[in-house]
């Protein structure tokens, strides 16, 4: 039996890729769509390629009286299949409120898709961070999209809709912004025992994982070095010398200039897992030199990972 397995696996990983060709992709005419975070970057383009497709958009958004969301709703041309709502993922009436717009204005065909695709991002190696900022992170990526998932899940269940998550490569390893990289790890875990569980009722439950799309989003603007060491307590600054934050904000501030600025191969994936009549559990979009690392991390010893990520990172001295 056991000896059989590779064979098995083998011929499972060739078919899967017939079966996502040979049924017909989803109608989205009378079918809603909630996503979170659509201010800008990622939300706010896919709200635009659903509302073109045919969805009925529901673009949750942080300041729905801000630039972001007017420009949404410009760029939508007015039209009603795209509402603009104010939705905070950290705060529990914003999220009811949501929910009850949703039932309000459902399409015939139901509520089909819940994108969580909120969150924020920062740079700074672990002292360096007040619990105030942990528990901020938590809140947005990772308890945010729990919030809005346990409040969708009934609608989900009944029209065996699809659930969206947004992580990141970063969720396998962390070059300087941990805070942001637990998240990611933790709602990874979240949506495996969240999509096995989901099976059942035919709900569909798929991750997307971006590279370095800094310069599509702006999640994370550039730190200056004056600006990491102003936040700093007395006890880190006593430890850390002003030559190695200016030499880790230089590093970090490289990575965020060499950003994609195609935020669309994102969207293309985000669609894709509403859509796709077999859609994947995971989308990586990324670079191929990012899913090497990836690839490294997941199949070699941790003291490879660690060696690799040692030598790219600060080289200078505390003093």
């Amino acid at each position: 039996m056991w000896a059989a397995a590779p064979v098995l696996l083998l011929l499972l990983l060739l078919l899967l890729p017939l079966a996502r060709r040979g049924a017909a992709r989803l109608e989205p005419a009378g079918r809603a769509v909630l996503i979170t975070g659509c201010d800008s970057g990622f939300g706010h383009l896919l709200a635009l390629r659903l509302h073109r497709l045919g969805f009925t958009v529901f673009a949750g958004c942080l300041c729905p009286g801000g630039d972001g969301a007017r420009r949404l709703q410009r760029e939508a041309g007015g039209a009603g299949r795209l509402r603009v709502l104010r939705l905070d993922v950290t705060r529990a009436r914003d999220v009811r409120a949501a929910k009850e717009l949703v039932l309000s204005h459902l399409p015939e065909r139901g509520f089909w898709g819940l994108v969580n695709n909120a969150g924020i991002s920062t740079f700074g190696e672990t002292g360096w961070l007040p619990m105030e900022t942990y528990e901020k992170f938590a809140d947005v990526n990772l308890l945010g999209s729990i919030r809005t998932t346990l409040a969708f899940l009934p609608l989900l269940r009944k029209y065996k809709g699809r659930i969206v998550f947004m992580s990141s490569i970063i969720a396998y390893f962390t070059v300087g912004n941990g805070i942001y990289s637990m998240t990611k790890a933790a709602i990874e875990k979240f949506c495996d025992a969240l999509r096995l569980e989901m099976k059942k009722f035919g709900v569909q439950v798929c991750i997307i994982q971006p590279g370095n799309y800094a310069r599509s989003t702006k999640i994370q603007p550039p730190l200056s070095a004056e600006e990491i060491w102003s936040e700093l307590s007395e006890e880190e600054k006593a430890v850390y010398n002003k030559e190695y934050i200016q030499e880790r904000a230089n590093f970090f501030n490289s990575i965020l200039s060499e950003g994609s600025t195609n935020g669309s191969e994102v969207v293309d994936a985000m669609v894709d897992a509403l859509t796709s009549p077999a859609p994947k559990a995971r989308y990586m979009v990324a670079k191929l030199k990012e899913k090497a690392l990836v690839f490294v991390c997941a199949l070699f010893p941790t003291v490879v990972m660690d060696s690799v990520l040692s030598y790219a990172l600060s080289k200078v001295k505390l003093a």
